[in-house]
């Protein structure tokens, strides 16, 4: 398990950790999906000497209820927060607590895939793979070193011939076109391929990444495009002598 100084946001939240360890309430400790958040409450009832409801926010609040009288200094963990939870008129006297994401302190990403290394005795980590951007939690990270134990492939960096943008033509149409390309081949390529962490680091849909990449191709698995483009885009190379 790794220790909570790698998680994000330490820097922040590590010097309140013995106020939250002495509470004498119950507490709804929240965060992203995979940002850490079961890691935080096990390290923290090991400390409390108590128990932890993990994936709170989808038990019934009659579950909630017979649990928090049992645990009356509980650890309720969940990835949604408190107030737009259903639960929160059982859960009220819980003290809230949210944990970051790598979003929210891109400086600790680095050492966190460095601790997780050395957990899985991965030692030869290069700092390549520590420095391109994280999609957001701990679990992404837990992937990325994944995929370099098993391919030993680091994704194409920036600044690569594939990144570089055609800027010879004059239309908006064309420039925009290329810029889509080069953004979802980089998404591709930093996430290996994987398809729903690239829809995540492009903000869009997963219909609209098979929507791009028909258009582009995938340069992770060898994809050829298969649709031409938008009707302007079309137009504009009819229209070409």
């Amino acid at each position: 398990m790794i220790s909570l100084e790698f998680l994000p946001g330490y820097r922040v939240w590590g010097p309140r950790l013995d106020a939250l360890r002495d509470c004498e309430g119950p507490l709804w400790i929240h965060g992203a999906a995979g940002s850490g958040v079961s890691t935080f409450a096990d390290h923290l009832a090991l400390a409390r000497g108590c128990g932890v409801l993990d994936d709170a926010e989808r038990r019934s609040e009659a579950e909630v209820a017979r649990w928090l009288e049992l645990n009356p200094k509980g650890i309720l963990a969940a990835h949604q927060d408190l107030e737009s939870s259903p639960l929160q008129a059982v859960a009220a006297n819980c003290l809230a607590f949210r944990l970051p994401t790598f979003e929210d302190d891109p400086e600790s990403a680095p050492g966190c895939l460095r601790a997780l290394a050395r957990e899985e005795r991965e030692i030869d980590v290069p700092p390549a793979l520590a420095a391109l951007p994280c999609p957001g939690h701990l679990r992404g990270l837990k992937n990325r070193l994944l995929r370099w134990k098993l391919l030993r492939q680091l994704p194409e960096t920036v600044g690569s011939p594939m990144d570089e943008l055609a800027m010879d033509a004059e239309d908006l149409a064309t420039h925009l076109h290329e810029l889509e390309r080069v953004l979802l081949h980089r998404a591709l390529r930093r996430s290996y391929g994987n398809r729903v962490e690239a829809a995540q680091r492009l903000g869009v849909s997963r219909r609209q990444l098979y929507l791009l990449i028909a258009r582009h191709g995938d340069p992770v698995r060898g994809e050829l495009p298969v649709d031409p483009g938008p009707k302007r885009l079309r137009k504009r190379r009819i229209s070409e002598p």
